[in-house]
């Protein structure tokens, strides 16, 4: 099982496949993969700003600011930074990431290719159907 999305964090179709390849080979024959991915059609990134995003959260340290910025998206590549401000010190932590927003077409494609094949499509954890809105895509997938 693949959890948070981590899906998301290959960006190359190279790492994605050898990912797949290699889940693939240490599952048994009928083993299942479960995972999650955002779904491009929602287009999430787009409300990823501080704004939207800006928390308050207490920690180890004292309060921290936590939001997001989206540096820019080309062809489901969304660029982002992830700003910490520690409150009590002043100290300022700025991570960049990248995300890749795989279409189900997409996804369905790669998981065939690496000798899966999807037995469900969710769109929410409550099971609720995909469609082309949905924020998330839940699929569970079986070794051939």
């Amino acid at each position: 099982m693949m959890t948070g999305n981590v899906a998301q964090v290959f960006l190359s179709e190279a790492e994605w496949m050898a990912t797949l390849n290699l889940i693939h080979a240490a599952l048994r024959p009928g083993g299942h993969l479960a995972f999650e991915s955002r779904s491009p059609g929602a287009r999430a990134w787009e409300e990823w700003n501080r704004d939207a995003t800006y928390t308050v959260s207490d920690s180890p340290f004292g309060p921290v600011e936590e939001w997001l910025e989206v540096l820019d998206e080309d062809h489901g590549r969304v660029r982002m930074k992830g700003y910490n401000v520690f409150k009590a010190t002043g100290e300022v932590l700025v991570v960049g990431s990248e995300l890749r927003f795989r279409s189900l077409d997409e996804l369905t494609h790669s998981l065939r290719e690496a000798g899966f094949r999807i037995e469900q499509v969710f769109g929410d954890w409550q099971h609720g159907p995909f469609v082309s809105t949905s924020r998330f895509m839940l699929i569970i997938a079986r070794r051939d």
